[in-house]
């Protein structure tokens, strides 16, 4: 390891992004430890997310992948239907060829709790309940206090503490997540009328919402809509407004199964903003950097969130390993990943303010994916980093 000067790093947030930067940091041969304001694994657990293949082939280069296939299901292929219901394609999804590369559709707690686990087998400290209240950043390393008025020192901090940062706004202030044109609803359906078999996920692409659903191999569908509108009021999800008699008849004006679905979900109807950060923000100063959704938050219409965070988390354990010092390191990791997340915001943006037109692609990914390359040999972990990223091609 290049860095041996530098030997503690503080993780905070124990979500995916945080939870897999102390894995890749861990292998690469550092001491860290993880802090997560929430007391246990459990938050945001009723929400549900995809995995893509890019986000598979960084799990396995953390050695993870087993952790994580141990929980959800894999997803092959991708029907999108119109407005009238009628099938517009129905492709293969991401490299289904490699079973261990197949998108993987999972609850979010289960994945920071299949990650956290096995953090702890690999005897990476993780700490709940642990608030960041501030930063003090100085020659000779970083120290971090929590709400408790406990502190933690080190030589490096990363953080990972998603969409509302503190490590973020301690950084820049002035930074803040902005609402991307649409609201997302999702839920869950015990028996859902019309359903597809287990692996395949259906969007329909309706003249109101973007709808989308998949099976899983228990019979319960998963589901979510989007739906261009005005943001949430302030207390977002919490809000009382019954949220399944507000999205039923935006679907009911199509000609498809996505109404039956909601109308028979079983439990709440969640709701949220979809919502980014700006570009060009500032990701790293001193002895602090941002990843994941606290550095480049994007709206889920790509739905490439997990899987970029989990990107960031192999790329920073190379660049500290690999390159002479932290700050050479930070600026070579910002290079490498700056481009790719940055034209994600803008292409998730884009379907996100898009919304209303039909005529827009929409989240259409389903291909026999032929593998990037230059992502390829960015995250494998035998590959040496460079100090500057690969030629854009």
């Amino acid at each position: 390891m290049s860095g041996t000067d530098v030997t503690r790093v503080l993780v905070i947030g124990g979500g995916i992004a945080g939870t897999a930067a102390a894995l890749g940091l861990h292998k690469a041969g550092y001491d860290v430890t993880v802090h997560e304001a929430h007391p246990d694994t459990a938050e945001d657990i009723g929400a549900f997310l995809t995995l893509a293949s890019n986000g598979m082939r960084a799990l396995a280069q953390l050695g993870a992948a087993d952790a994580v296939t141990a929980v959800g299901f894999p997803l092959t292929s991708l029907r999108l239907l119109d407005s009238d219901g009628t099938e517009l394609t129905h492709a293969p999804l991401g490299e289904v060829a490699v079973p261990g590369l197949r998108y993987r559709c999972l609850r979010r707690g289960e994945l920071n709790a299949a990650l956290q686990q096995e953090a702890a087998r690999r005897g990476i400290r993780v700490c709940h309940g642990a608030r960041l209240a501030g930063v003090t950043d100085g020659p000779h390393g970083v120290a971090a206090r929590f709400a408790d008025g406990s502190t933690a020192h080190a030589d490096l901090l990363v953080g990972a503490d998603g969409l509302n940062s503190t490590v973020r706004r301690l950084l820049t202030p002035g930074v803040r997540p902005r609402y991307a044109g649409q609201r997302v609803f999702y839920g869950y359906t015990g028996t859902a009328p019309d359903a597809d078999g287990t692996g395949v996920i259906t969007f329909v692409r309706g003249s109101e919402t973007t709808f989308g659903q998949a099976v899983s191999p228990a019979g319960q569908t998963y589901w979510f809509a989007r739906v261009s509108t005005g943001p949430l009021p302030v207390g977002g999800s919490a809000h009382p407004s019954p949220w399944r008699e507000e999205l039923l008849p935006l679907l009911r004006k199509d000609s498809t199964p996505a109404a039956d679905v909601v109308a028979a979900s079983q439990g709440p109807v969640m709701v949220t903003n979809a919502t980014e950060l700006p570009l060009g923000t500032v990701w790293h100063t001193g002895r602090v950097l941002l990843i994941g959704d606290a550095a480049h938050a994007a709206s889920p219409a790509t739905g490439q969130g997990a899987s970029m965070a989990l990107e960031d988390a192999v790329v920073l354990a190379k660049a500290l390993r690999d390159l002479p010092d932290p700050q050479t390191a930070f600026a070579a990791y910002e290079r490498h990943r700056r481009p790719r997340v940055e034209h994600n915001i803008t292409v998730s943006g884009g379907i996100s303010r898009g919304g209303r037109n039909p005529a827009r692609p929409g989240p259409v990914v389903a291909r026999p994916a032929e593998p990037d390359e230059a992502l390829v040999r960015q995250l494998a972990w035998d590959s040496p980093l460079s100090a500057a990223p690969p030629e854009q091609p």
